[in-house]
């Protein structure tokens, strides 16, 4: 049987999960929900480089992204550091939609499927 990975995981999610190569995060939020939508997609996009890291893998590596706007007229502020931190030529498949989020200061919210 093939073994599955949960990293830090709680009764309700893991951060990660791992399974064939395969590296799934969790909707991963900025860790200072105090910042604008650029300064928290910076935040979520460290978080998603060490969680990678984390699995023998990279942002080189991406397969899709799911991603949450709090407001739509965020979408552009986000993408330009959303395009700095994709490699060239490794845009991955993606959807972004505006969303209500958990929390209310929650502004950006995005899942990464990669693979090692």
């Amino acid at each position: 049987m093939s073994r599955i990975i949960r990293t830090e995981a709680t009764d309700i999610l893991a951060k990660v999960v791992e399974y064939h190569g395969f590296v799934y995060t969790q909707g991963v939020v900025a860790g200072d929900l105090g910042g604008d939508v650029t300064a928290q997609t910076r935040d979520i996009l460290a978080q998603i480089d060490a969680a990678l890291e984390m699995h023998g893998t990279d942002n080189t590596r991406l397969l899709q992204a799911q991603i949450w706007l709090k407001s739509i007229e965020d979408r552009a502020a986000m993408n330009a550091v959303w395009s700095a931190w994709l490699p060239a030529g490794g845009a991955p498949a993606r959807a972004c939609v505006e969303a209500k989020l958990a929390d209310p200061r929650i502004l950006v919210e995005i899942m990464i499927t990669a693979c090692r």
